[in-house]
């Protein structure tokens, strides 16, 4: 029954390993790749908004309970390593106009890329617009608000380089 409700819009290459109860909430025209042996943990969520779409590369590794939202476009490298409960979200609330009530104001959104072999620590969060680069290291529990060049570790609230 979930294959029919997802028809086109979860396309599996190869032979993605999915743990118990993940979750698939797709708006029409959203689109999730999972690329060959890559693996999904139990309870990990996957929403997508109209249009948007999420990559996960061949051998990645979504710890259990992983949440990924997007509005526009998210893209997990090959062999990237997502620690259990990390967060990678690609929009915010736009908030400009304090007069307006938030729910008419729209969202922001930008492109999140988690590169090649890279590793988000357990209960991390990536905010939109950041690019963690290939091999970079994110600490446990920290938050990513700028980019993260190929190969440095980070941690803290912001995360910030050690």
């Amino acid at each position: 029954m979930a294959r029919r409700r997802l028809r086109g819009r979860l396309v599996t290459q190869g032979r993605p390993r999915l743990g118990r109860r993940v979750r698939f909430d797709l708006a029409p025209g959203a689109l999730v790749v999972l690329g060959d042996r890559c693996r999904v943990g139990d309870g990990c969520r996957f929403h997508l908004g109209a249009g948007a779409a999420v990559h996960v590369g061949p051998e990645a590794d979504l710890g259990e309970r992983c949440v990924i939202a997007a509005h526009e476009r998210v893209e997990i490298g090959a062999g990237a390593r997502l620690g259990d409960e990390a967060v990678l979200i690609d929009f915010d609330h736009d908030v400009r106009d304090v007069e307006r009530p938030v729910r008419e104001q729209g969202v922001l959104t930008a492109p999140v890329v988690i590169g090649e072999r890279a590793t988000i620590g357990a209960a991390a969060g990536v905010l939109r617009g950041v690019t963690v680069g290939p091999r970079a290291r994110v600490g446990v529990r920290a938050v990513v608000t700028h980019d993260v060049p190929p190969g440095v570790r980070v941690e803290g609230v912001p995360a910030r380089a050690l």
